[in-house]
């Protein structure tokens, strides 16, 4: 075995970035993975710019280890092509609005009468059920509703966005979880099984922490910039040179961090003995801080602090972090050679594993459907069928 999933199929009907990117792990640790696109391309492979060679850096990043082809829907031929993958196919991944599918043909009642065994994976952007199922959303939409931008961004300045797809990338990592789970409950169970997730609820569930602190008090959290609601300090500083992010909120660190910055009486004074107190006098402690920290640089700050155990560590760019010797060593990032696009950098599957590793194994798709042939013919078709099909224009 090369990958933990050899062995397993997965048909890819969804676009964007949360399907797409569970395949891509999928793959990753091991599983061949069918992209189907519609004519043209989906929608992700426009994502940009940046773009290289015409085709979205963004696309590239989240598709490698698929075979595409591209298939026509709106014809009824289409839907019986996906139905014949789907027959020999351990799980299907779909991103269509909820309902879509059936309409279609190639829901999951359509496939399991064909493959009772499969993992019929739905993803969408408020889940199968529920007043807002049939409402179209995507990453900012969901994020603004899940109430992630209501604890980012400074104390006293408008809602922020995370910086990145965080509703598509969580909720593509909860897929590669329920999938897994799934593919698990099958071995014993034999049966195959209808997967819901919702990028509402997948951003519900990564902020279980700050959902369950309000649950308990009914007070909302608000925007705090880097510092976190439940422990103090634990937050960015402002050095000489940039920032550096200090945790040392427990007893002991916070004794250790009294004694690294120089300050020991700073330990026993009532505003800041406990945690809870910290928390509660924050504006207070930062006041005192600031000038502490922007006294040496970034680097002499984390050797200090480091030395007593503190947890800390500079605020990078990307720059600095693509350049880091700890991502250097660990491999951090991917690189590959395209014939036809040249060099390609991207970030590999995260988990490390140490008998069936995976990885990198086949170049994301530069062209729609560029696997077409190689795909039916996988799933069976003869040489007539696929004449068929593409003079049909059900597959292109």
């Amino acid at each position: 075995m090369t990958g933990a999933l050899d062995g397993i199929k997965v048909l890819d009907l969804s676009m964007g970035a949360a399907g797409p990117s569970c395949a891509m792990y999928l793959g990753d640790m091991g599983a061949e993975v069918i992209k189907v696109e519609p004519p043209g391309g989906e929608w992700g492979r426009m994502l940009g710019p940046p773009f290289i060679n015409g085709v979205s850096a963004a696309f590239l990043g989240i598709n490698r280890n698929k075979q595409s082809i591209l298939i026509d829907l709106n014809k009824p031929s289409g839907a019986r092509v996906i139905l014949r993958l789907a027959r020999t196919c351990d799980v299907v991944i779909e991103s269509f609005r909820p309902g879509v599918a059936d309409r279609l043909g190639i829901g999951y009642e359509d496939i399991r009468a064909l493959n009772p065994r499969v993992i019929y994976l739905g993803i969408s952007a408020f889940g199968q059920e529920g007043p807002w199922r049939d409402r179209p959303g995507v990453d900012g939409v969901v994020q603004a509703m899940s109430g992630i931008m209501s604890v980012t961004g400074s104390e006293n300045g408008p809602p922020v966005k995370v910086g990145v797809p965080a509703g598509d990338m969580v909720g593509g990592a909860f897929s590669v979880q329920a999938v897994l789970a799934a593919l698990f409950a099958r071995e014993r169970t034999g049966e195959g099984q209808r997967v819901d997730v919702s990028l509402l609820d997948a951003l519900l569930a990564f902020q279980v922490i700050p959902v369950s602190m309000y649950l308990a008090t009914g007070e909302e959290l608000g925007r705090q910039g880097s510092a976190a609601p439940y422990a103090s300090p634990n937050e960015a500083y402002p050095t000489k040179d940039g920032y550096v992010m200090v945790g040392a909120y427990t007893p002991q660190r916070w004794h250790s961090f009294c004694e690294a910055i120089g300050h020991p009486e700073l330990e026993t004074d009532p505003r800041f003995a406990e945690n809870g107190d910290r928390v509660r006098n924050r504006p207070e402690l930062r006041a005192f801080l600031d000038p502490v920290f922007a006294d040496r640089t970034t680097n002499e700050w984390v050797e200090i602090l480091d030395s007593f155990d503190i947890l800390c560590g500079p605020l990078l760019g990307y720059p600095e972090l693509l350049s880091h010797e700890h991502v250097a060593v660990r491999n951090s990032i991917l690189h590959f050679d395209h014939p036809d696009l040249g060099p390609i950098h991207s970030v590999p599957v995260p988990a490390r594993m140490s008998l069936t590793p995976g990885g990198h194994r086949r170049l994301p798709p530069a062209v729609p459907g560029e696997d077409g042939v190689e795909v039916l013919e996988g799933a069976g078709f003869t040489k007539d069928e696929i004449e068929a099909l593409f003079s049909e224009g059900a597959v292109q």
